[in-house]
């Protein structure tokens, strides 16, 4: 992801062929060239801790998870935040839990790309979803976690069909999330990718400044939609602003029918 045009080109064009043939995982998984800029690795990632104490040991899970990558170290730090807004940091990502209501969405991802670089990042969890029956479990819980902050990383899906096997990834899309729960290591070689080159400057919180402009959890503000899963469903979300800020916003979707039993109990 992170070589010249003329090769992003021919890989685009290599992985769309390898879809038309055997539509089972992304060999590349990556959100395009979008990576936190820094000048060493492995260098060290904050996540700041605006989850509930239920969510807690699933937080420190995920990070301990993607720390396992030889690029980066992953820590979290108190923060504070209002879950309800959870409004992002520059510099590091923002982890927050709340009911936030029946949307459709279990979790959502944001970005904020300046050029190429992630300036920060937020992971809003959806409790009114997760205080159901179908989705309070470990595993859900794991899955959800463990995906949503690795979207903070520039990770993409390495598949987006629920119906095909497990690929033992929590950057699998899946119906059963009992052996998908954590990274595997085609997640930590797609993060050396992406991480492969160092940057002279970094934006990273210790040496980062500044505001960037804040986007909702509300769907109608997320901006366009650039890519649908194999079920239809939109999955990923652009946001241009003034300035060349762009803001991506990556969705894990509940089951709809969740929504129906819901809609029929009112």
């Amino acid at each position: 992801m992170l070589f010249m045009n003329t090769t992003r080109v021919a890989v685009g064009l290599a992985s769309l062929l390898v879809l038309a043939i055997a539509p089972i995982a992304h060999a590349d998984h990556a959100w395009a060239p979008y990576h936190w800029a820094r000048t060493a690795n492995p260098f060290a990632l904050q996540l700041g801790d605006s989850v509930t104490s239920t969510w807690d040991s699933y937080l420190r899970t995920a990070a301990a998870d993607w720390s396992v990558s030889s690029v980066m170290d992953v820590s979290v730090v108190a923060s504070g935040k209002n879950a309800k807004t959870c409004k992002p940091t520059m510099g590091r990502g923002e982890v927050c839990n709340a009911k936030y209501g029946f949307n459709g969405w279990m979790g959502i991802a944001q970005i904020w790309i300046s050029g190429e670089h992630i300036s920060q990042g937020i992971v809003k969890l959806n409790d009114t979803y997760f205080n159901l029956k179908a989705y309070n479990t470990p595993a859900w819980r794991n899955i959800v976690m463990c995906q949503e902050v690795g979207h903070l990383f520039g990770l993409d899906h390495q598949d987006e069909d629920m119906t095909n096997a497990n690929l033992g990834t929590c950057m699998d899309y899946t119906n059963d999330p009992s052996t998908n729960q954590h990274p595997n290591q085609h997640d930590y070689d797609m993060l050396e990718t992406i991480y492969a080159h160092l940057d002279t400057s970094t934006t990273l919180k210790q040496a980062t400044a500044g505001k960037a402009q804040e986007i909702s959890g509300d769907a109608g503000d997320w901006g366009r939609e650039i890519e649908r899963s194999r079920d239809g469903r939109a999955s990923l979300f652009e946001r241009e602003f003034e300035g060349g800020q762009k803001v991506f916003t990556h969705v894990f979707w509940a089951d709809p029918a969740e929504d129906e039993r819901f809609s029929r109990s009112r």
